[in-house]
């Protein structure tokens, strides 16, 4: 198959070995999980049920390589904590016997029982802060740019600020009123399969119109987009709330949409997930982060999130100098079999 680079030109769609990452992550998840993940704790200065430290890099490693790749990381960490038997249910106690709280009985404010399962949604979302520091490391010029523009310094890091709360406010506003519906009703492997076949699909067909029916505008980047086209990503990117759709596929889709090549709409992505992955983030580590620490301890959040840094920062570089020559097709073609997998596993 051949696809049309930046420059217009025809080149070969090459499978790359660098792009076997996310599987070779997954790889080492399954090689790894031969023991239980938790152990009680013996004293009460200790966490109440620790990662091992192989553990934490293994979720660590998964978290950074598919964060950013359009391949939807949430199927990939879900595969990941059932291997290591982090999807526990079971409410934790204290040394007394004592049942524990990751949200306690309030008048007027449901509770969450403190579980493994709890804990381990939460360290996931924490780990993500990793990938949030790739980003900023990365684009640090474009950030720098950003602060200029806030002082009336930049007017192009001023457009860029502009297009990215635009592009942001969509999915703000849908993962307020919905996150929790969300997370009861889709968060399983059938909806998740399903969704990495429907992304797969829009990938292809965004890579045949790219091809076909549109030629990327020369220069216009994120601080270039009109302000509808902004907003356009941003309603795009509302679709990655479906598990297993990704957050990255998404906007880079919608930047081929708004007339970006695909260097340009994978930075414009990488830069949004900035904001969408950090509200996230602090989001979830406000609600039950104090509780995940009680679980796992701090020098293991720590740890997955340092390997999840360098991680993302090595899928970024590797995906945005691919997706520049080739395109999507080989992500869509991973996601398909991914969708099988998922399929055998769930048998």
């Amino acid at each position: 198959m051949y696809l049309r680079n930046t420059a217009g030109s025809e080149s070969k769609s090459v499978v790359r070995p660098q792009f076997l990452l996310p599987v070779i992550g997954l790889c080492l998840a399954v090689s790894l999980a031969a023991q239980p993940v938790h152990e009680p704790a013996k004293s009460p200065s200790r966490p109440i049920a620790e990662l091992r430290v192989r553990d934490s890099l293994v979720l660590g490693l998964v978290e950074g390589l598919t964060e950013y790749l359009p391949v939807s990381s949430m199927g990939h960490v879900m595969v990941a904590d059932q291997m290591f038997g982090l999807e526990d249910t079971t409410q934790l106690k204290d040394g007394d016997g004592s049942p524990l709280w990751a949200r306690a009985p309030r008048p007027g404010r449901p509770n969450e029982p403190l579980t493994i399962k709890v804990a381990s949604d939460t360290f996931t979302v924490v780990t993500q802060i990793g990938a949030i520091l790739a980003v900023a490391i990365l684009f640090r010029a474009r950030f720098y740019e950003i602060g200029r523009g806030l002082v009336g310094r930049s007017d192009e890091g001023l457009r860029l600020l502009r297009n990215l709360i635009v592009a942001f406010l969509p999915a703000g506003i849908v993962g307020f009123l919905f996150n929790r519906w969300i997370l009861d009703h889709l968060v399983s492997i059938g909806p998740i399969l399903t969704a990495q076949l429907v992304g797969a699909a829009l990938m292809i067909y965004a890579e045949w119109w790219r091809k076909n029916r549109a030629v990327p505008e020369a220069g216009l980047d994120g601080s270039r987009l009109p302000l509808g086209r902004a907003l356009g990503i941003g309603i795009l990117q509302c679709a990655s709330f479906w598990p297993g759709m990704s957050r990255s596929m998404t906007t880079i889709v919608g930047g081929y949409f708004a007339g970006m090549d695909g260097r340009r709409s994978g930075e414009f992505s990488f830069l949004l997930g900035f904001f969408t992955l950090s509200a996230a983030s602090l989001y979830k580590a406000r609600q039950t982060g104090p509780a995940m620490i009680e679980v796992f301890g701090w020098p293991h959040v720590l740890l997955g999130g340092a390997v999840a840094t360098i991680a993302a920062m090595l899928a970024v570089k590797l995906f945005l100098s691919y997706l520049s020559r080739h395109g999507l097709i080989v992500f869509a073609i991973y996601r398909v079999a991914f969708a099988m997998f998922l399929a055998f596993w769930a048998l």
